[in-house]
């Protein structure tokens, strides 16, 4: 079983000037990486909150505000949404494409950390992490905050990297994941560790029903952990119970 506290360097300046550092290139580089894939996890996690367009939604580890932008767009989306990063450079990122989208009135963005959300209790409808939560120093403590800020009835969404479960098929994978992909991540992003760190980061990330357990340990109810594309990314989904009448 892995460690839930991974053995990484994951300090938070650190990881923060490594993403800062990319930050330029990410987006085309997600797109590059997974296919386009991301667009497609992003939408599914989204509509997994079952929103009516009226909500609050904070995302976590928003990065240059994919998930932020794409929440306020879709129909049964948020009402409003505040994304909270920790590299000021990938923050800066994601309010050009928020300007750039004129919808700068419905999402916001705050330099914070996930293990210390800017946010009061119970206070938002939705919480969403996208492949950011395995970067976090203590994963388990950014849950307990997750469900802190969430409001009794809210849901949660974290999308974040796995492993196939089929021996062939993840033995191809990894020697992909651990040969092609670093690879390719420094020639796009010029970067020579953000894309060796990939690897090493989700290697070291408990996964599955294993990373579901944690988030039960963190107060969350009717939680779910569902592969996609043959297993290489998961879906978690959760609640937090109303409180009994």
């Amino acid at each position: 079983m892995k460690s839930v506290e991974s053995s990484l360097d994951k300090s938070p300046h650190r990881i923060a000037a490594m993403f800062d550092a990319i930050a330029g290139r990410y987006d085309l580089l997600n797109t590059v990486l997974s296919g386009g894939l991301d667009r497609y996890w992003r939408r599914l996690a989204i509509t997994s909150l079952r929103f009516s367009g009226n909500e609050i939604l904070l995302d976590v580890c928003t990065g240059t505000g994919d998930v932020a932008i794409e929440a306020v767009r879709r129909p049964s989306g948020a009402r409003a949404v505040l994304g909270v990063d920790f590299a000021g450079v990938m923050l800066h990122h994601a309010l050009h494409k928020v300007r750039s989208a004129s919808l700068d009135d419905r999402v916001a963005f705050v330099r914070g950390d996930a293990m210390r959300l800017p946010a009061v209790d119970s206070s938002v409808d939705g919480v969403t992490i996208a492949f950011g939560i395995r970067n976090v120093q203590q994963p388990s403590l950014a849950c307990a905050e997750l469900f802190r800020v969430l409001r009794p009835g809210g849901r949660l969404a974290i999308l974040e990297f796995g492993l196939p479960s089929r021996p062939a098929l993840r033995t191809l994978y990894l020697w992909y994941f651990r040969n092609v992909l670093p690879r390719i991540g420094r020639i796009v992003s010029r970067h020579s560790a953000a894309y060796s760190y990939l690897p090493d980061s989700v290697g070291a990330f408990p996964w599955g029903e294993e990373f579901a357990g944690i988030l039960r340990a963190a107060g969350f109810n009717n939680v779910r952990s569902r592969p996609l594309s043959l297993g290489i990314v998961y879906l978690y989904v959760g609640e937090k119970s109303a409180p009994a009448r």
